[in-house]
């Protein structure tokens, strides 16, 4: 089966970047958010994102305008119910994760529909033990920006069944193009597992006065050629899903590498979030 009627819950950063990418792949997509404001930033970012392709010549001007015709907003959750898959992309906190799929499972009537989270921390499992379709639950994990990043991975629980896995896994690689990799039901996955106790690692280094922000990202970028330094990266991130990650990898495996730096914590607190606030370890604003 391929999806061709797509349902997202939640249009931020990522939910808008899963709606575009789906919308530019040709897919009816339906973006359900909590608010008229949420919408609104929503599809103003979804439409700055089409018009920079345009601009950049991946896209041309009746390709765009297609897309984003291809794409609903509405405020009713119950407007899933014909969804064929629905992705859950709101914010990175399991209670609320969790009273989503607890909605979607009521709401939608097509007994196929494959109910996917784009958690990047979260264990599967969790998400599908609340709902009465476990065997239809799986994690799609995207990357920011999603239409420009190529990487998915695919996250199975126990119950996961294997019709489930074909339609995600056909969803991802042939409709969108996007390459897929497989990972266990562990929190973090494969990405965040490797990439979060790097991050926190350059956090305590700063943290510590070992190192200014300007010089521990220019040895990674010029010493490792990474693209991009590890604080500019959380920056992009956002530091408030980077400590949500790190507290369910710490959560999972206790270990201390994965427990989120004082900083980092008092940072989220004072709502400096990186790129998406305007500020991180680095200003953002004109």
């Amino acid at each position: 089966m391929s999806v061709e009627r797509l349902g997202i819950v939640g249009c931020g950063l990522m939910g808008s970047g899963i709606a575009e990418a789906a919308a530019r792949a040709g897919i009816d997509v339906r973006v359900v958010e909590q608010d008229q404001a949420a919408i609104d930033r929503g599809r103003g970012r979804i439409n700055a994102s089409l018009s920079r392709a345009i601009e950049s010549g991946k896209l041309d001007g009746v390709q765009g305008q297609r897309a984003f015709d291809q794409i609903d907003f509405t405020l009713d959750l119950d407007s899933l119910w014909d969804r064929q898959m629905v992705v859950e992309a709101v914010i990175e906190a399991e209670s609320d994760k969790v009273a989503v799929f607890e909605a979607i499972d009521k709401i939608v009537e097509f007994d196929d529909a494959v109910l996917a989270s784009n958690t990047s921390s979260i264990p599967i499992m969790k998400l599908a033990m609340a709902t009465q379709r476990p065997q239809r639950v799986i994690g799609i994990h995207f990357f920011n920006p999603v239409p420009i990043l190529p990487l998915v991975e695919l996250v199975t629980s126990l119950l996961t069944g294997e019709d489930a896995i074909e339609v995600a896994q056909a969803f991802a690689s042939t409709q969108l193009k996007k390459h897929v990799i497989r990972s266990q039901d562990r929190a973090g996955f494969i990405v965040n597992a490797l990439l979060i106790p790097y991050v926190l690692s350059a956090v305590r280094m700063l943290e510590s006065g070992f190192a200014t922000a300007e010089d521990i990202d220019v040895g990674m970028v010029k010493g490792c050629a990474h693209p991009m330094g590890p604080l500019a990266l959380a920056d992009l991130i956002g530091l408030d899903t980077t400590v949500a990650v790190a507290k369910s990898l710490y959560e999972e495996f206790k270990e201390p590498l994965y427990a989120p730096p004082p900083l980092l914590a008092r940072m989220v607190d004072a709502g400096l979030l990186g790129r998406k606030s305007g500020r991180g370890f680095y200003s953002y604003t004109k």
